[in-house]
């Protein structure tokens, strides 16, 4: 659009004519329609008049006569220089780095910013700014005549988020965040904090998001999951596991007050290429005596020992429910019961309940692996076997 309007303004149709010195018209333009509080701001003004020298490139605004004001509330750059982009081409630019205010913006107890207001142009300007404020551009076209444009400056939420909301034990964690008030140096990459944990490892790491480029106020950090301990950048986490990232904005805009912080959380869900149905072995159920004998008959009011074996094959530990349930001739559940715990790779373990049967008759026999009780995702086939009380 800015491209479209310059060239109606050098290249008028219809026979219009451009505009002179005693006809002002000189369009000012941001590269952005609003700024954070240190952001860089480019300027562009379209003044074909002011094109003096056709064979040189021009400067406009550093004089007294004619300045060019950049301004916030408080504070002002004037005048300030402006120079041709190109010899005859009437179009001037400069830029101004916006230094904001004294501030903790990370939260560790230190002033993140260096507030300061110097320079007179084109690319050598800072200007101090408050939250909620605007940065104004101002041009004496002409004797009398003052062309201005204006931008706010504000304070922006950030946003936070995983880039999958399911990984793989084996995936790289990407996590994004997108917060264009800590690009506090718009000519270098920027870093914040940001806290990562999972179930397993409630402590987790602290990692560093960078920013994707020079200003650009989005910020990418990568986790790599591990079934061992947590260190550097690897953080512990089995499948099953929720992680969670979270960021604290300490840069919100109004009704927020300047001292507010607001933490900032996205999750996600650690999950196996293997199919849940066959993250642990299954085995073939078992009865014994208190005492661990082995049972071939069963009697009426006599304890028994219901033992089911359960392996896990895979190379990460995992989270399981081990549930008995034993039902009657009419497939009323007489007996409920369950064990949670965790394997290790490859640990077996045998699983045990005791039922005591009231009364003879036949019975089934039932077992089932699940991820959780709030989540009965099976992890292994469900078990069942036939047993006559006499």
């Amino acid at each position: 659009m800015l491209l479209f309007l310059i060239s109606l303004i050098l290249f008028p149709a219809f026979g219009a004519t451009i505009p002179d010195y005693d006809n002002p018209y000189s369009p000012i333009f941001t590269d952005k329609s609003s700024y954070t509080w240190t952001d860089k701001v480019k300027i562009t003004i379209i003044a074909p008049s002011w094109n003096t020298d056709k064979d040189l490139i021009d400067s406009i605004g550093d004089t007294e006569d004619h300045p060019i004001k950049i301004s916030t509330r408080d504070h002002s750059l004037e005048p300030y220089r402006f120079t041709e982009t190109d010899v005859n081409s009437g179009i001037f630019t400069a830029e101004v780095i916006l230094t904001g205010f004294f501030h903790d913006a990370d939260g560790d107890g230190d002033f993140d910013t260096n507030p300061r207001t110097m320079g007179n142009g084109p690319t050598s300007g800072f200007l101090e700014v408050e939250r909620d404020s605007a940065i104004t551009i101002s041009f004496e076209f002409a004797d009398g005549v003052v062309l201005t444009e204006s931008a706010p400056v504000t304070w922006n939420v950030g946003t936070i988020q995983f880039m999958q909301e399911i990984f793989f034990t084996s995936d790289s964690v990407n996590i994004r965040i997108v917060d264009p008030d800590m690009n506090l140096n718009p000519e270098a990459l920027d870093h914040i904090p940001i806290q990562v944990i999972s179930d397993s490892d409630v402590a987790g790491i602290e990692v560093d998001g960078i920013e994707t480029s020079e200003s650009s106020g989005m910020f990418t950090a990568t986790v790599s999951l591990t079934q061992s301990s947590t260190s550097g950048n690897r953080l512990h986490a089995i499948p099953g596991d929720k992680i969670s990232a979270k960021y604290d904005d300490y840069t919100l805009p109004k009704p927020y007050s300047i001292s507010d912080n607001l933490p900032l959380q996205t999750f996600a869900i650690v999950d196996s290429s293997v199919p849940p149905i066959e993250r642990i072995e299954h085995l073939s159920i078992t009865f014994s005596d208190p005492l661990g004998n082995p049972l071939q008959s069963f009697t009426e009011n006599h304890q028994m020992q219901i033992v089911g074996t359960i392996v896990n094959p895979n190379e990460f530990d995992q989270k399981f429910v081990y549930l008995f349930q034993v039902k009657n001739e009419q497939n009323i559940v007489e007996s409920i019961s369950w064990v949670q715990g965790e394997l290790s790779s490859a640990q077996s373990l045998d699983v045990s309940q005791s039922w005591t049967p009231k009364t003879s008759g036949n019975y089934k026999i039932e077992t089932f692996v699940w991820n959780s009780i709030a989540d009965p995702t099976g992890l292994a086939p469900i078990m069942s076997t036939l047993i006559t009380v006499e």
